[in-house]
């Protein structure tokens, strides 16, 4: 939920905004691609920060037959915006943590050979992950300098992880 609460709080910031505004923000960005932001979790999110204070109804719009809300930021939101400014940027980029490592233990337990497939499909989920890195590094050419460097480690971590995969390949065939 953190990573929805920055975002939202840190869209809220720039100006206020309705749920299908935002949701539509996350979908266009791509986000559940970079982020744990998931398009459905924004609505929960902007209630939950309602509730606690962090964002208020602004206004509401009718909009056909439905009545919209528009929520904006609040001072307190403000606050802890910071807080989870300072907290994300202050902790490591990429998790090391993965339940593939933990399985590497037991790969034994598996039959002959599937294993192997296995770690196979997992270089071509690998290689469609690249493919969609590029294409969106490609649509969002010129963003940045910070988005550049985005994409940069993004693409050595799998790059990294490719290795990673080849090696593990190579000792599962012998």
């Amino acid at each position: 939920m953190s990573s929805t609460r920055l975002l939202v709080l840190g869209v809220l910031n720039e100006g206020p905004r309705h749920g299908y505004e935002i949701n539509q923000l996350v979908t266009a960005g791509a986000l559940e691609q970079w982020t744990d932001v998931k398009p459905g979790s924004v609505y929960h999110a902007l209630a939950k920060l309602e509730a606690e204070g962090l964002a208020e109804t602004h206004s509401e719009e009718r909009s056909g037959d439905r009545l919209r809300r528009v929520y904006a930021i609040t001072p307190e939101g403000r606050h802890t915006l910071r807080d989870l400014l300072r907290k994300a940027l202050s902790a490591p980029p990429h998790s090391t943590r993965s339940d593939f490592a933990l399985a590497l233990l037991w790969h034994s337990l598996l039959d002959s050979g599937e294993a192997r497939e296995l770690v196979a499909a997992s270089s071509r989920a690998l290689e469609g992950r690249r493919a969609e890195i590029a294409a969106g590094r490609k649509a969002k050419a010129g963003l940045s300098p910070l988005a550049d460097a985005l994409f940069d480690n993004t693409e050595a971590h799998l790059a990294a992880d490719a290795k990673l995969l080849e090696d593990i390949q190579r000792l599962l065939d012998r």
